[in-house]
């Protein structure tokens, strides 16, 4: 296979070829955990859950590192409104994440390091950095001296006469120039703190990332990922500290960024408040659906969240129902699919999620093979689509349940309410075929619908 990637770093798709034949190292920041993640931190996960899948069809060794940061000034003010110890308090937030993305079908990384966990190669780095003359000592405080890296705004392409001074980092008197940034700070004593050359203190946020990729995945990787929030600073500071310590080589071979969710017209944040946590979404919603819903657009596009999930039910169900169809007595699932060879795959879901992770392309190709189901006629053939349909099904994380499974909760009336909801909505918007989908899908659970000027009305006939 042939996998292309868009590089933040170069703005282009490019061809993926590991540094190390046959091997993969990929990182992605994970949450910081203060506090129940919403649904658009979901979406990283999620989206490089589908591409470490595609990686170990091609690659005999995929080391997936995904950490935790678990010492930042927003966990210590939530500590302390709740109540809680620190390190109470993170780690009752770092489970309620796992506990979510796991019900979102993300399988575990190779490796899930925590910040506290890399005190020692943080400092190490830190001391590195001060003495190669790129990071200096001023009051407790050791920070980064931006204007000592040449290099420094490549990634996020911003130059320093650009960026504002102020814009997005502390401004103290103690820096030599505004956009330096923090690598140790001091702590008072009710706060995280660990000895150091520079007295008791703690890191910087960026350093975290860089010190933890070196210990677990070495001074160069092949893909980094995460939200395009955080290109602009975390990861452009993560570039050129990385960058100063190997000597002038760059750290990352490929940047990846998925896209922001939107909700209400403004992109999903605590700040604006239009969050929508995974947790609430998982109390009204199958956790498979959200994944549909998170995969329906591009990674790198924004997705608006309130329009993606209405479709992503419907859908589901389309799929699920042409795996009824098919049935043949077998209880596999996608499942079922983990360890099978690259030949299992059906073409047209690999070659989308090959360039550059089409996942809206992947999910046609899949319905289209639903719709081949529903067309054959020979059982062989059925037998044949239905395998596709579920290896597919694995490389995007769908299809986890039996069709008997998925389908049990259509018998509680608020649901069959919601299902018409859907389909009106997607009669409002012209998609027919949805609509037809979930008609269908109703019918064949026992539920009649019966359009009239005055609304839909609906039976159950069995």
């Amino acid at each position: 296979m042939e996998i292309t990637l868009h590089n933040t770093q170069t703005g282009q798709r490019e061809r993926f070829e590991p540094l190390v034949p046959g091997e993969v190292s990929i990182y992605v920041c994970g949450p910081t955990v203060y506090d129940l993640q919403h649904i658009g931190n979901g979406r990283p996960a999620v989206v490089f859950d589908v591409l470490v899948r595609l990686l170990r069809l091609e690659y005999a060794k995929v080391t997936y590192v995904r950490n935790i940061t678990d010492v930042d000034d927003k966990i210590n003010a939530a500590a302390l409104e709740s109540g809680e110890s620190i390190a109470e308090h993170a780690e009752r937030y770092a489970a309620e994440y796992l506990e979510d993305v796991a019900a979102l079908g993300v399988m575990p990384p190779d490796v899930e390091p925590r910040a506290t966990g890399h005190i020692e190669p943080i400092i190490a780095m830190i001391e590195k950095l001060i003495g190669i003359g790129h990071a200096y000592e001023a009051e407790g405080h050791v920070l980064f001296h931006v204007p000592s890296d040449p290099q420094y705004g490549t990634l996020s392409r911003r130059s320093l006469e650009e960026m504002r001074d102020g814009a997005r980092v502390e401004v103290a008197p103690y820096k030599k120039d505004p956009k330096d940034f923090v690598l140790w700070k001091p702590s008072t004593p009710e706060l995280p703190g660990w000895d150091s050359p520079w007295g008791r203190g703690r890191p910087g946020w960026h350093i975290e990332c860089s010190a933890m990729i070196r210990t677990h995945l070495g001074p160069v990787i092949d893909i980094h990922g995460g939200g395009s929030d955080l290109a602009f600073p975390h990861h452009e500071n993560e570039s050129a500290q990385s960058r100063c310590v190997n000597g002038g080589t760059a750290s990352v071979r490929y940047w990846l960024h998925n896209g922001m969710l939107t909700f209400g017209g403004a992109k999903m944040a605590k700040s604006v408040g239009n969050v929508v946590t995974i947790r609430d979404l998982l109390e009204r919603h199958d956790g498979e659906v959200l994944r549909y819903a998170l995969l329906s657009g591009h990674y790198r596009q924004e997705l608006q969240w309130g329009e993606s999930l209405a479709h992503a039910q419907g859908s589901l169900d389309s799929l699920y129902g042409a795996l009824r169809d098919a049935d043949d007595g077998d209880n596999d699932t996608a499942a079922s699919y983990s360890s099978a060879g690259v030949d299992a795959f059906p073409k047209a879901v690999l070659d989308a999620l090959c360039a550059d992770l089409n996942t809206p392309r992947a999910l046609a190709a899949m319905h289209a093979l639903a719709a081949d189901i529903r067309r054959a006629d020979d059982a062989d053939t059925v037998r044949s689509l239905r395998s596709s349909l579920l290896a597919g099904g694995w490389l995007l994380g769908l299809l986890t349940k039996s069709p008997s499974e998925h389908f049990q909760g259509l018998s509680d009336d608020a649901t069959v309410e919601h299902r018409i909801a859907e389909r009106n909505a997607a009669r409002a918007a012209k998609d027919f075929a949805l609509a037809d989908a979930i008609r269908d899908e109703l019918a064949a659970e026992g539920v009649q619908l019966e359009d009239t000027a005055g609304g839909t009305r609906w039976r159950r006939t069995g």
